[in-house]
């Protein structure tokens, strides 16, 4: 009996390290996703408040990732945001997203919902970026915004799992290896 309890106790420690596993890694991105969203509206208020030296690292960081055309940006006090309002709102919708992600879905869950999910998200995207490419509808910055959020805040729930599944692994094999180490 005591043979049986002795195996409970790892398996239960190895739930208990899983879960603060996949905790830590949903703090970070959380994390990661927040800072970059507030990068992006500091950016216009560091300049606002005649802090260019602050501005201008974040805007020349962004453009890396944006085009960051004024007419399709927001403004805050008459200066734009660090990215266009597409990419506000990939941003802000993962980031919104991922801190509401453990109310829809629990962390230890590593499986990913069907792609179509992600490719119906993509839809409303890919219109809007279309007609306005052919010239058939002007697309607004709220439907920038809130098509590019949309996407993204679907798209928490295929990489959040794979980030915790890439994580545990690699704590397995740390594990796996620290265990052969000690003999």
């Amino acid at each position: 009996m005591s043979a049986t309890v002795v195996e409970r106790e790892p398996l239960t420690m190895q739930a208990t390290g899983a879960s603060r596993g996949a905790i830590a890694v949903w703090l970070f991105v959380s994390a990661i996703a927040l800072a970059v969203v507030g990068l992006i509206v500091a950016a216009p208020f560091a300049q606002a408040h005649g802090h260019p030296e602050f501005a201008s690292p974040i805007y020349q960081a962004f453009s890396f990732v944006c085009h960051q055309i004024p007419e399709r940006s927001f403004h805050l006090n008459g200066h734009q945001f660090g990215v266009c309002s597409r990419c506000t709102g990939l941003y802000t919708g993962f980031a919104v997203a991922a801190l509401i992600y453990p109310l829809a879905r629990s962390l230890k869950r590593t499986n990913t919902p069907s792609r179509v999910w992600l490719i119906l998200a993509a839809v409303p995207l890919v219109i809007d970026f279309a007609l306005t490419y052919f010239g058939i509808w002007q697309n607004t910055q709220l439907s920038r915004f809130l098509t590019g959020a949309l996407l993204s805040s679907v798209a928490v729930f295929y990489i959040l799992p794979g980030l915790v599944e890439l994580s545990s692994a690699i704590v397995r094999r740390f594990d796996r290896d620290s265990a052969i180490e000690t003999f």
